[in-house]
């Protein structure tokens, strides 16, 4: 341990853990936002849609998928983008080689649409994937030129790899649905977040609400650790043909219930962008969910 870590009463962050360091990169000059919740809950559609919204708003964003599947800014491009894993390799690794056309992607309404990709199966870290991304995105300024940045990370996976974009983001959204599963593993996001929060400047920012006409258990839950809920969204069949017709919710037939929607979303974004007091939450013991959820 360091002279500095030991008087500041902290741990280097990945001290004591199998989780993987990472160079000290950092994003100093827009806000950024990490998207986090259980595997097939819709972080996917709720990032890019959210980035659009902001794009509305008039702001520049770049949105960074960080997920072997790569689909995470499908509807924004229309197609699946080259990972920067998969442009790395055609290079050898050799990123000076890159031009920003190779990995980044302009989608609709001017989001900048980048995919980190992931390592190959059974091998590697994906933190290792969002540090080269970053890494290669600030070697190419393009950074700079950004006011809004959107990770959108792969399912409930905790570990100290797919928790790296915490260590760049300021605030954490966790999408969650009305049901036992989804509010289990926020409970478990929630955790990964404080343990970030100890070392980064990352802090919890709220619920988004999604495929969820009612919301008395993720009430129930919320209110029981300090948690809020920012945005709600219902389980429409629109939003389900939005990915399959590869647009955004901001590019379908208009009708009350869509613009429902899209108010929402903008909403969302206008108080993200606003700024909130960090929420002090206090994540519950497994089987202490269980006592409040699981049971009549």
């Amino acid at each position: 341990m360091t002279t500095a870590t030991a008087l500041s009463g902290r741990r280097a962050d990945g001290e004591g853990s199998v989780q993987v360091r990472m160079d000290a990169v950092k994003i100093e000059h827009a806000k950024v936002f990490a998207v986090y919740g259980k595997g097939g809950i819709g972080k996917s559609t709720t990032s890019s849609n959210l980035s659009v919204a902001f794009s509305k708003l008039g702001k520049r964003v770049l949105q960074i998928g960080c997920d072997p599947k790569h689909d995470s800014t499908f509807t924004l491009t229309k197609t699946l983008v080259p990972t920067v894993i998969d442009v790395l390799e055609g290079v050898d690794f050799h990123s000076e080689e890159l031009r920003v056309e190779d990995f980044v992607y302009e989608g609709y309404n001017g989001v900048m649409c980048v995919e980190a990709g992931g390592p190959p199966a059974g091998t590697g870290c994906g933190g290792y994937v969002v540090g080269q991304t970053v890494k290669l995105l600030k070697e190419h300024h393009l950074l700079e030129d950004t006011d809004v940045v959107i990770f959108d990370v792969l399912g409930d996976v905790v570990c100290g790899g797919f928790a790296a974009p915490l260590q760049h983001a300021d605030r954490a959204l966790i999408v969650t649905a009305n049901d036992f599963d989804s509010i289990f593993a926020m409970n478990r996001i929630v955790a990964a977040i404080l343990a970030k929060s100890k070392n980064y400047k990352v802090r919890i920012g709220g619920v988004v609400a999604n495929r969820s006409s009612e919301s008395d258990q993720i009430d129930r839950f919320n209110s029981t650790v300090g948690l809020k809920t920012m945005a709600s969204f219902p389980d429409l069949d629109i939003i389900r043909r939005s990915r399959l017709k590869k647009r955004t919710l901001f590019e379908m037939e208009t009708s009350p219930e869509l613009e429902a929607v899209q108010d929402e979303y903008l909403r969302l974004a206008a108080g993200l962008w606003a700024g909130s007091d960090p929420l002090v939450v206090e994540p519950m013991k497994d089987r202490e969910i269980f006592d409040l959820l699981g049971f009549d």
